[in-house]
């Protein structure tokens, strides 16, 4: 059970999407946000998912939407769009939950934001540090991203190909398999 944060456009769809190729099945907090946002007839757009999250999580406390996708979630699954500690805390009941941090340069990542054409991504640099600065408030009940970053198991940075960052994706999975074998084989009969 692996659990993704980062910031944004650092490249967690990239890794997200790939853990599905490698056989994971993918989930995202961002989903439990985007289906209150539809429940309550507004659009998908950043700006109003970010409201409605933090309104969530106001409500039902900093760890609502990982308490809300506990339910859903299986031994070998994905949960994108970790944002804040509580949530970390909620998914760590999961036996062998990894947190993986994805991680790239600012100007990269607003290049990629720009590239992608998100509703809602800031069109200028400045408007995309303002937004990031919007994302790691001192808030319990906001998006914290810098402080769930912190809580990572392992850190991937993105900054070079595709193909590296997959390879990277690779080693990590291989050294996660060989330690829960290890665990396993150290808790035998």
């Amino acid at each position: 059970m692996l659990g993704l944060t980062g910031s944004n456009a650092a490249g967690k769809g990239e890794v997200a999407e790939y853990l599905r190729e490698q056989g994971f099945t993918l989930h995202s907090l961002s989903d439990i946000v985007r289906e209150e946002a539809a429940a309550r007839g507004l659009p998908p757009d950043r700006e109003h998912l970010i409201r409605i999250g933090n309104e969530l999580r106001r409500v039902g406390g900093p760890g609502v939407l990982a308490e809300r996708i506990l339910p859903r979630l299986g031994p070998r699954d994905v949960v994108d769009s970790v944002r804040n500690p509580a949530e970390v805390r909620v998914l760590r009941r999961i036996p062998y939950f990894v947190l993986l941090g994805v991680t790239a340069p600012m100007e990269l990542r607003f290049r990629r934001a720009l590239a992608r054409g998100r509703p809602g991504d800031p069109p200028t640099l400045e408007g995309f540090r303002e937004r990031e600065a919007q994302e790691n408030t001192l808030d319990p009940h906001a998006q914290r991203l810098a402080a769930t970053l912190e809580l990572a198991d392992h850190v991937v940075g993105n900054d070079g190909s595709l193909a590296g960052l997959r390879r990277g994706i690779d080693a990590l999975l291989h050294d996660l398999e060989d330690a829960a074998r290890s665990k396993d084989a150290s808790s035998g009969p």
